[in-house]
């Protein structure tokens, strides 16, 4: 048998395709585990087909946004341990409070800077 750990799965939520390949690359790099959403809907599905360990969630989202996705996750998720982390190009003042009151446990902002990123999701998936 193998010591290693299974890999952290992650649901990247993200309509952008450029961003969401970028992203899935360097993220399977990092040996996670990586599921793609393009839109709230399919995220709010994903999230409860896939069992993700960490929703990196883009708040600007066709359909539902994920403002709305992270509230009803939180809403329907009987898993406390979901980590849901934020990502925004919308670094206005009051984001990150609206972000955390929606549900986020974490905030990043756009463009994203990968190694800072990584550190959150570390942080949160320790938790």
């Amino acid at each position: 048998m193998s010591s290693e750990p299974a890999a952290k799965h992650i649901l990247l939520v993200e309509d952008m395709e450029d961003n969401r390949d970028m992203l899935t690359r360097r993220l399977l790099r990092s040996g996670f585990k990586v599921t793609a959403a393009v839109d709230g809907e399919e995220a709010l599905e994903l999230a409860s087909t896939v069992s993700p360990d960490l929703i990196l969630m883009d708040m600007s989202l066709p359909k539902i946004d994920g403002w709305e996705v992270t509230r009803r996750l939180r809403e329907t998720n009987a898993s406390p341990k979901l980590r849901i982390i934020a990502l925004t190009a919308h670094a206005m003042i009051g984001d990150e409070e609206k972000a955390m009151a929606a549900g986020c446990d974490d905030y990043d902002t756009k463009p994203i800077d990968y190694a800072r990123l990584l550190a959150k999701m570390t942080r949160q998936l320790a938790i």
